[in-house]
């Protein structure tokens, strides 16, 4: 785990990004349809690889300065409310800490997604907003959570361990 201000910076741009790519080659996958044709999902091709790693150059960025502005911080005082690291098991702990920021986070990007791809980039009225962002957080949030805790918190932490913990 990060130890020093540098090591956070470094950890915190790689799930973000981590995160950032997976969530778009789930929302790449819906916007292509693929979820409506027989074999749904399974019909995927390396293009939307391709077009999630475009879209995720910037929504990274975008997950990374939120959750560093308030995601973070809220996921850990709302976790820090039902589990405890002196009382409870580490891994238990960590686990609540990712849900409760993907609680934060989640709502947080699909507002973001909502407004540059359905209101900038699509032309919807901006007076749809609130029912455009409901669908996108009820669409995002079983994806995003299941992702975090089962390929992009892995993957950080991995990825950290053998950048920083060469001996």
């Amino acid at each position: 785990m990060p130890k020093t201000k540098f090591h956070g910076v470094i950890f915190g741009l790689i799930m973000s990004y981590s995160m950032a790519y997976g969530m778009e080659v789930y929302n790449v996958a819906i916007k292509q349809g693929l979820n409506t044709l027989a074999g749904g999902l399974s019909n995927m091709t390396n293009h939307i690889f391709w077009d999630a790693a475009v879209e995720a150059s910037y929504m990274g960025l975008f997950v990374f300065i939120f959750s560093n502005l308030w995601g973070n911080r809220i996921g850990a005082a709302l976790a820090s409310k039902h589990v405890s690291p002196e009382k409870d098991n580490p891994y238990i702990c960590q686990l609540m800490r990712q849900a409760c920021t993907v609680g934060i986070m989640c709502p947080t990007m699909s507002m973001v997604a909502s407004i540059l791809f359905n209101v900038i980039l699509a032309g919807n009225s901006p007076t749809q907003l609130p029912a455009i962002w409901v669908g996108t957080v009820l669409k995002n949030f079983p994806m995003a959570l299941l992702w975090n805790m089962y390929a992009a918190a892995p993957l950080t932490h991995l990825l950290f361990k053998l950048i920083f913990n060469k001996k």
